[in-house]
């Protein structure tokens, strides 16, 4: 059987479904920043009472859900579905939401980058890997606002955001 990698979202997860990922090794990304839109959608389904009502729930419980996969052993990486509703480079408010759902600060930064690219099979940092990094005046694990502006972001060994620290030009 082909068997699942990962669930997206996973606000339905109950106790035996926990489970059954945590057997399986099925990675959960939650994306709460889009969950956090639920209480919104919920307000403006007025026609559908039962589906307002379900999403109000999923959305109270769905830091306990992932507190619960993540005591469970699941791995869990950070998504934001940004795209559509949600705007991009949000990454920085998943990685908080993770952390208010029990990652530790290590965990939910790592679920953003290094635990996200080994379990994607990119490499890290290692001999010959792309030069693909993002450099912080300030650790983010101890100083999660710097998450939200970070001083350069290199990809492929070329800086595409902030100075050079080498030439103090983009």
């Amino acid at each position: 059987s082909a068997g699942i990698d990962c669930l997206e979202h996973g606000t339905g997860l109950t106790d035996e479904t926990i489970a059954m990922m945590a057997e399986h090794g099925t990675a959960l990304v939650p994306t709460l920043i889009n969950i956090d839109t639920f209480p919104e959608i919920a307000d403006s389904a007025t026609k559908f009472p039962v589906y307002a009502a379900h999403m109000r729930d999923l959305h109270r419980r769905v830091r306990d859900t992932v507190g619960r996969a993540h005591e469970a052993g699941i791995p869990i990486y950070a998504g934001t579905d940004a795209g559509g509703s949600i705007r991009h480079g949000r990454i920085a408010d998943e990685i908080a939401a993770l952390g208010a759902a029990g990652l530790s600060a290590h965990d939910a930064l790592g679920a953003a980058s290094w635990s996200a690219r080994s379990w994607l099979g990119r490499p890290g940092i290692e001999h010959a890997a792309p030069a693909d990094f993002v450099v912080y005046r300030e650790d983010p694990r101890t100083h999660p606002a710097v998450l939200a502006e970070p001083d350069w972001v290199v990809l492929r060994g070329r800086v595409v955001a902030g100075a050079s620290p080498v030439t103090g030009h983009r």
